[in-house]
């Protein structure tokens, strides 16, 4: 063993002859969770089933760490290679075991492999965070042959997983839909296949986020749950390969289509699967991931957020500046801090005033912004209010100057006819034109003065995967290099324009990962806006992400009561998408009440523990509770889906011994005071018997804050 000091830093190298292999034993470990390495005598590298499996039970190649195809593996494998030579076989062998600590007391693991017969390396990577039990996971292939070798498999991890009585949730659901049907049932023999082939919006249908429970069915507070997600915004596969012996959880790419050619000398690095532990329930997961993402999934994952007006419910493409800027005062005297132009702004030659034509001319429309989008930001800066812009530069219509000038920048495939989506075709980020025509569009969209906010939006999927830049034996690169192209792009973006917030959109909730939230602050999870659908769609999102990166807009959706939608949204990074001069004195005044009170709690809401406390799901009502980092003050939201009985909500995570002051914020006109209004109670109490809210009746909610 050699230990070695490199600026601050101390790395561990362990390295190990072939005579001692069957003493190899290591472990990848948080405070709680670990996962368990052992070298055996044939000089590859296996796993312990993670939740304690017997230590001292044999060795079966059906336990091997990162399988490879072609070399007596029969099961689904992790990587799967063409050598230069033609040979479709891999076989791994233990190297060494490097350990680095970074100054934010997180542990970087790397375990590198080789073949044997081929000049092939492979690394697997762990970055621990030990007091969050959260392990990011990812692979490394290196090609030292003398030829390009194939990958046709190469996943992000291959967790292990005991034979029996795993249990896995998944969500699926199509637009508008999105995270609105949880599925949990038992892992049997065989594989299950959770997949995306969009490749441009992943999450559409399935989710590359899922639990896996090792106690049954997963519950709230108790057993034994792993959260995975996958940071990956293209075409995916989780599959869980259970051979009668050990479950794989196989994780990364999708390979479907996607056979990727290595050169010499080139790596090929898969994408992060997050892994996060818990022995305490889906509860202590999430906040655990949560406050990952706050350091490290997100940006700015420590400021709280702007309230949001939308112009797309007041005027959707039918504007001008004069209507744009009647908006601003009566959202500024409501309390908005910030105004987002939605689509339609752009255009000449084809004006942008419906979803036909425009896409891909980005200059502002002449007729409507004669003078351009910077005297309609500065107008609003004028008022009190930032100004927000939305684009999506990563598509074209056919009816645009363009796609007249370049036909050859989209994604088609040859000699078939063009399928449409939207009216729309996605560009091509393949080519290296396009990353610099897209690029120079989103510099000269954010460039003008006084915008500070811009909405990322992609609204359609890949149906042709087709590149004419990508040679012939290329093609199947496209899935990837789209990929990778695209977060280089938003990565651009982010540090070029540093103080300018980011929405991640795709038509509605299709790209909601981490691979590319780390570029932004928030998402928008589906068009549907519905409240009576959001209380179950968000609170399934936060098994994954924090409530203060998924975008809750107050609309008229389901035409639900004023107090109702805006109660559901004061849960979540709070917005509005309204025709503010059209509503009643009484809605305009629940509005008000809802954003001063948003104002009040919004630190809580972004930056404390989230407990769910009544699965909407299962229940007449959904609850849910927020409480801040001391645990001095805390939020309950309690939110009536269905007529039923006003019984008490227990909130969870106060301090026992502290004493927390009732007071219901913004409440319904005409509805009577909560019975606790005003008084005060420790925290064990409340716990124990509870908040009686406001509410009893289908859409009524009461929202209720804690002081201590």
């Amino acid at each position: 063993m050699k230990l070695i000091r490199c600026f601050g830093l101390v790395v561990i190298l362990i390295c190990f002859a072939p005579a001692l292999f069957a003493a190899t034993k290591f472990s990848v470990a948080t405070k709680t969770f670990s996962l368990n390495f052992e070298v055996g005598s044939d000089g590859r590298l296996y796993q312990r089933a993670v939740g304690g499996a017997d230590a001292n039970e044999k060795l079966l190649r059906t336990a091997e760490s990162y399988p490879q195809a072609g070399d007596g593996y029969v099961w689904e494998p992790a990587l799967q290679i063409v050598h230069a030579d033609g040979n479709t076989s891999t076989a791994l062998a233990f190297d060494s075991v490097t350990r680095t600590n970074d100054e934010f007391g997180r542990e970087l693991t790397q375990i590198k492999l080789h073949d044997p017969a081929y000049a092939l390396e492979v690394t697997l990577n762990f970055r621990a965070d030990r007091e969050r039990d959260v392990i990011e996971q990812w692979t490394e292939i290196v090609n030292h042959e003398s030829g390009a070798i194939t990958l046709e498999r190469m996943a992000s991890s291959a967790l292990l997983l005991p034979p029996k009585n795993v249990y896995l949730t998944h969500f699926f659901g199509d637009w508008a839909k999105e995270m609105l049907s949880p599925i949990t049932e038992q892992i049997t023999p065989g594989t299950k296949v959770l997949d995306s082939k969009l490749g441009v919006r992943a999450d559409q249908f399935q989710n590359p986020s899922f639990v896996i429970s090792l106690d049954g069915a997963p519950s709230e507070n108790s057993g034994r749950v792993l959260a995975g997600s996958l940071e990956w915004s293209g075409s995916f596969e989780c599959a869980f390969d259970d051979n009668g012996e050990n479950i794989h959880a196989l994780c990364g790419v999708n390979p479907f289509a996607s056979a990727y050619h290595l050169n010499p000398s080139e790596t090929f690095t898969t994408p992060k699967m997050i892994w996060v532990w818990s022995a305490n329930g889906l509860g202590e997961m999430s906040r655990k991931l949560h406050s990952w993402a706050r350091d490290y999934g997100m940006r700015d994952g420590h400021k709280t957020r702007a309230v949001l007006l939308n112009n797309w419910e007041a005027t959707g493409f039918d504007f001008d500046f004069n209507r744009i800027a009647n908006l601003f005062q009566p959202a500024k005297d409501l309390g908005v801090e910030l105004f987002l132009l939605d689509d339609g702004w752009f255009g000449n030659k084809y004006p942008r005033v419906n979803d036909h034509a425009g896409l891909g001319d980005w200059q502002p429309n002449k007729s409507r912004l004669p003078d351009g989008l910077a005297p309609l930001a500065a107008a609003a800066v004028k008022t009190g209010l930032r100004f927000g812009i939305w684009m999506e530069p990563e598509m074209v219509n056919p009816k645009s100057e363009l796609f007249e000038q370049h036909p050859d920048w989209v994604i088609r495939e040859p000699k078939r006819e063009l399928e449409l989506q939207r009216n729309q075709l996605v560009l091509d980020l393949t080519r290296p034109e396009v990353q610099q025509f897209e690029a120079d569009s989103i510099s000269n969209i954010l460039n003008v003065p006084d915008i500070t906010y811009a909405k990322w939006d992609c609204n359609r999927y890949v149906t042709q995967p087709g590149s004419s830049y990508l040679a012939p034996d290329r093609q199947s690169h496209l899935w990837i290099d789209y990929v990778n192209a695209l977060y280089a792009l938003m990565d651009k973006t982010a540090k070029t324009f540093p103080d300018t917030e980011l929405m991640l959109c795709s038509g509605g909730g299709g790209r909601v990962d981490y691979g590319a939230l780390k570029y932004f602050h928030e998402f928008w999870p589906s068009d549907n806006t519905d409240p009576t659908q959001r209380v179950p769609m968000q609170w399934d999102y936060s098994y994954f992400f924090p409530p203060m990166a998924i975008a809750s807009h107050v609309t008229h959706w389901g035409n639900r009561p004023m107090h109702f939608a805006c109660s559901v949204a004061m849960s979540a990074r709070f917005g509005m998408d309204l025709d503010l001069n059209k509503l009643s004195a009484e809605d305009k005044a629940i509005c008000a009440g809802a954003i001063a009170a948003y104002k009040e709690i919004r630190d809580v809401t972004a930056f404390g523990d989230l407990y769910r406390v009544e699965n909407p799901h299962e229940n007449y009502r959904g609850a849910i509770d927020f409480v801040s980092p001391d645990k001095t003050r805390a939020v309950v939201f309690a939110f009536q889906l269905k007529d039923g009985e006003n019984v008490p909500v227990h909130p969870q995570g106060l301090d026992p011994a502290k004493n927390y002051t009732i007071h219901e914020l913004n409440p319904a006109p005409g509805r009577a005071p909560i019975p606790q209004e005003g008084k005060t109670f420790t925290g064990i109490e409340l716990m124990r018997d509870g908040i009686t809210p406001s509410c009893s009746k289908a859409v009524e909610a009461s929202v209720i804050e804690l002081g201590s």
